[in-house]
């Protein structure tokens, strides 16, 4: 993939991110706002990396190297700008989020609690650790966790007994599994626990998306109708990609993308085309 090119405009409006974001390809969304600002609040936009202005054009001419780079502030003005600046004069792609942190609350669009359980976000990349052979739920949550939490997070998938232990070597984070800090909770399964933990379902879409989660997992297939679907197809990704969890994963979340775009654009629509059946020769 090649870097992508400088784009034309300088500025991005809110709700023109939060598509880009769960696009095919989403930018790197970096916030550079005060830090006492961001812990006052407690919240940040969905994956974003927190950063020192100072010091974001010199990290990101790095680490962003061929990514789209969105840079957010409070207010949209001098700290996000001048790193956007800085970026595109080094020909990286990089754009400011329009009035920064307060636009976006003002569009209604979906923020992150920080902080949950172990879990601060922002920071270092985070490190979750799950079983081996993921299906349903353990796909789910790393692509919620990809795609709200943390972009940069990595995902470690070991031997039932080992999860505990992994994780706590690493400084990792524990899933769907007893014990961990976010597993099934009676009915509920552990996307529905990320997905309150971390202040997300205030998105009507996810919401429905963990009901759609929870009854292909929990056997539950009378919840909704796509419950058997998303069942088949995760059974089916399983069954294809054997060991290859990484495998598993990346077509996981092309399904997962599927599914949210279907259920915040696409999901009223309907197929009905039944042609007449040809009339057969005496």
């Amino acid at each position: 993939m090649g870097t992508p090119a400088v784009p034309s405009s300088f500025l991005i409006d809110p709700p023109d991110l939060f598509e880009a974001l769960l696009g095919t390809v989403p930018p790197l969304l970096v916030d550079v706002g005060r830090r006492e600002l961001v812990d006052e609040r407690g919240t940040i936009l969905p994956a974003a990396w927190l950063l020192d202005a100072a010091d974001a054009a010199d990290i990101l001419a790095s680490e962003a190297a061929g990514r789209r780079v969105v840079v957010a502030c409070a207010h949209g003005h001098n700290r996000s700008q001048g790193v956007a600046a800085a970026l595109r004069a080094r020909g990286i792609a990089a754009q400011v989020l329009r009035d920064g942190f307060d636009s976006w609350l003002a569009a209604g669009l979906p923020v992150v609690r920080r902080r949950a359980g172990p879990v601060v976000l922002g920071e270092a990349p985070t490190s979750w650790v799950t079983r081996r052979r993921p299906k349903i739920d353990r796909v789910a949550c790393p692509w919620l966790i990809a795609r709200f939490l943390d972009a940069r997070a990595r995902f470690l998938f070991v031997e039932p007994d080992q999860v505990l232990a992994v994780a706590d070597d690493l400084g990792g984070i524990a899933y769907d599994l007893p014990g961990a800090p976010f597993e099934h909770d009676g009915e509920l399964c552990s996307f529905d626990a990320l997905v309150r933990a971390f202040g997300l379902d205030a998105l009507p879409e996810l919401r429905d998306l963990a009901l759609i989660v929870r009854g292909a997992d929990t056997d539950r297939l009378d919840l909704v109708p796509q419950c058997a679907g998303l069942l088949a197809v995760a059974l089916g990704l399983s069954a294809r990609h054997g060991d290859d969890d990484a495998a598993v994963l990346r077509d996981g979340f092309i399904v997962y993308d599927g599914l949210l775009a279907w259920l915040r654009h696409a999901r009223g629509e309907r197929h009905l085309w039944v042609r007449p059946a040809r009339e057969t020769a005496a």
